[in-house]
């Protein structure tokens, strides 16, 4: 299956709903492949990491930290997955310069933001139109959201947010 298989939402995804599954274009360990959201459950909870995009310092500095805090998830049972709408091109080129990340990176460029809107995070409006909001989402292993937040496009998600809504579950 490729795109999405729900229907959108008005705004965020929130804790309790059912994750909308997708298959979208990733790096996994700087290696182009595909990322399916409902294998990745089988075997543990998905954070997803919605930025707004590649080549942007903000963006760039949350990944780093994911980057350097992967342990810490992986031992909550748990694994970041990016989410831009760049092409996989363009993450790449990226992701060769600021990596390697130990994480997958997934490229939601077409059908332009698909996933990005099924989550609620895809800005229609305004100047920044055609790109995400920073948000995480936290996904269990049940396939149901357990944590959602949008943050503000220069601010970081704080990591130690996301491992403590980790911790709660």
């Amino acid at each position: 299956m490729r795109g999405v298989s729900s229907e959108h939402p008005k705004t965020i995804v929130p804790a309790g709903d059912l994750a909308p599954d997708f298959d979208l274009p990733a790096l996994i360990g700087g290696v182009k492949k595909r990322f399916h959201l409902k294998e990745a459950l089988a075997e543990k909870n998905i954070v997803l990491a919605f930025y707004p995009l590649n080549w942007e310092a903000v963006s760039a500095k949350q990944l780093s930290e994911y980057q350097e805090q992967h342990q810490k998830f992986l031992s909550s049972k748990s694994e970041v997955v990016g989410v831009s709408v760049d092409s996989i091109m363009n993450m790449t080129v990226w992701e060769r310069e600021l990596g390697p990340f130990d994480f997958p990176l997934c490229s939601d460029f077409w059908p332009h933001g698909a996933v990005s809107q099924f989550y609620g995070v895809f800005r229609e409006h305004g100047p920044n139109a055609g790109t995400n909001e920073r948000a995480i989402v936290i996904v269990g292993r049940s396939g149901k959201i357990l944590f959602s937040k949008v943050y503000g496009e220069h601010d970081l998600a704080p990591i130690s947010e996301t491992l403590e809504a980790l911790r709660r579950r």
